[in-house]
């Protein structure tokens, strides 16, 4: 027979039992609605399919191709100074402490007080008499406390990956702003660069202008001309006065604007002179799209990394449902009367020790709540991966197609500037020796200033598409493989567990997740 000892210990431990199983909340078979959009099921199109297939991903100075040192010299000035970018900096800074905060939690906490009071005793009915009835002693207390939290469920292990991918998340976006940052202050420069080629054309027409000017008042002298003639020659002067003032204006606004992005004081701008951009070669495409975009555009590693950050808050959500374990000790010293430091004797010294725990028994839904929050957190960071994936691949088809498009426009801007020439050149010379009135000469005065226009912007455009298609490719991500491993992007507690943020290479697919009762589609890990 057991002794009433033992049947007491027999009945707690059932109950106990029987309390941790029902206070198990059940989850009721939540989990995410949305998959992730594999890059192998997405048609890159016709127009990246058939350009050059050979190049290399850009490199980390991507902007040296246009070979103009005072461009590296502002892009370097704008990395070093600019506040959009500190910005980002500060919030990786910020990310990192949470990381330190969050992995603070996986370790014992050890914690002391002290009191140290001096205290009157009271001597009346109610208090008294006694030993200490109006004495005044010292009332002295110390101790140290040690509690260490055992993660059986994973939660501080997954809270902790959690906030690790979050500033993996934080330095990819970081570096998306720097890209940013680069790719605006090169078509600032290639703005500059433009209206200094418009600001050129406008004083050579003006110039053209004045000479036809001096041509009719010549054959006005000579019994030749008109005074129509010499009106009509004049007419137009003003007008490319105020265009060679509004591209001058151009061009201290461009100084301005990058001085600004600098983080620098418009002053510093003055210090500019003339872009000498110049880019050799056509920019291809490497052979591994689309399949290695998602790992070169920090865009797509961030949202990514956001995605394993949202997973393990599922994980997270899951172990709340689970009792919750704590190891407790304390040692301390407690003393009402004698000298000052009477506390610190042994006799006056006592422990304590054990397991507290807490369980969840009955919380109106608020876990499954919690956990509902997590999965639409989840599905919401998987369709913003999705999002950004398929802007991913438009961004580079669409610069692709410009910079095609641009190479044949250029080659007929090139040929319509060498007919409106021609043109121009033979209603002048008609003009000089009175076989033609000056309207012909005006005509093909316009015609040959807007072609010469139309090549200036072309040339500027390609340089800027060039930009554009260097920073849609990522723009020398330093390190492709710094993303998280398809298998962290899925949530459960089983998954590989692998050092969070390690560069190691893709593994195969983890198992989908569980359906959930709402027919949920299975989570599909990002590749």
């Amino acid at each position: 027979m057991q002794c009433p000892v033992q049947k007491g210990i027999a009945t707690l431990a059932a109950l106990t039992i029987s309390i941790i199983i029902a206070g198990c909340a059940s989850n009721g078979g939540l989990a995410p609605q949305d998959r992730a959009t594999e890059t192998g099921t997405l048609d890159a199109g016709a127009a990246i399919r058939a350009a050059n297939a050979e190049a290399q991903w850009p490199a980390a100075d991507w902007w040296h191709t246009y070979h103009d040192p005072q461009l590296d010299a502002w892009i370097a000035a704008a990395q070093a100074n600019n506040p959009t970018l500190a910005i980002a900096q500060a919030r990786v800074r910020e990310a990192q402490a949470m990381t330190g905060i969050a992995r603070a939690a996986q370790a014992p906490q050890i914690n002391g007080s002290l009191s140290i009071e001096r205290e009157h005793w009271p001597d009346n009915v109610y208090y008294g008499p006694g030993p200490l009835s109006d004495a005044n002693t010292w009332n002295n207390t110390g101790t140290i406390g040690l509690s260490y939290h055992l993660d059986l469920w994973g939660k501080d292990r997954n809270n902790t990956e959690r906030a690790l991918d979050l500033a993996h998340a934080s330095a990819a976006d970081e570096r998306a702003a720097q890209l940013e940052l680069e790719a605006n202050v090169v078509r600032a420069y290639v703005d500059m660069s433009m209206n200094y080629a418009l600001l050129d054309i406008a004083n050579a027409t003006l110039q053209q202008q004045q000479q036809i000017v001096d041509l009719a008042t010549r054959r006005l002298k000579g019994g030749l001309g008109t005074q129509l003639e010499l009106s009509q020659a004049q007419t137009p002067i003003p007008e490319y006065e105020r265009q060679i003032d509004a591209l001058e204006e151009a061009i201290a606004l461009d100084r301005n604007r990058l001085a600004a992005l600098a983080g620098k004081g418009p002053g510093a701008g003055d210090a500019i002179t003339r872009p000498a951009l110049s880019l050799a070669a056509p920019a291809g495409l490497p052979s591994a799209l689309p399949a290695e975009l998602l790992g070169h555009r920090p865009d797509v590693v961030a949202a990514r990394w956001t995605v394993a950050a949202q997973a393990r808050g599922i994980d997270v959500a899951k172990a709340n449902f689970y009792p919750d374990i704590n190891l407790l000790a304390s040692i301390g010293g407690y003393a009402a009367a004698g000298p000052l430091f009477q506390f610190l004797r042994s006799a006056n010294g006592s422990w304590t020790g054990g397991p507290a725990m807490s369980l969840p028994i009955f919380d109106g839904g608020r876990l499954r709540a919690e956990l509902g929050t997590s999965d639409a957190g989840y599905d919401a960071a998987v369709d913003q991966y999705n999002q950004t994936i398929v802007s991913a691949l438009k961004d580079v088809a669409d610069q692709v197609v410009r910079l095609r498009s641009l190479q044949t426009q250029q080659s007929d801007a090139e040929r319509s500037v060498a007919a409106a020439r021609k043109n121009y050149d033979l209603s002048r010379e008609g003009y000089k020796r009175g076989l033609t009135d000056y309207l012909n000469v005006l005509i093909a005065q316009n015609q040959l200033l807007h072609a010469q226009e139309g090549v200036a912007r072309i040339q500027a455009q390609r340089l800027g598409a060039h930009a554009s298609l260097m920073t849609a490719l990522g723009g020398g991500l330093a390190d492709p493989a710094d993303g998280p491993k398809p298998d962290e992007t899925l949530p459960a507690h089983g998954r590989g567990k692998g050092q969070p943020g390690s560069n190691a290479p893709d593994v195969p697919k983890a198992p989908n997740a569980p359906l959930s009762t709402q027919t949920a589609a299975p989570a599909t890990a990002l590749q």
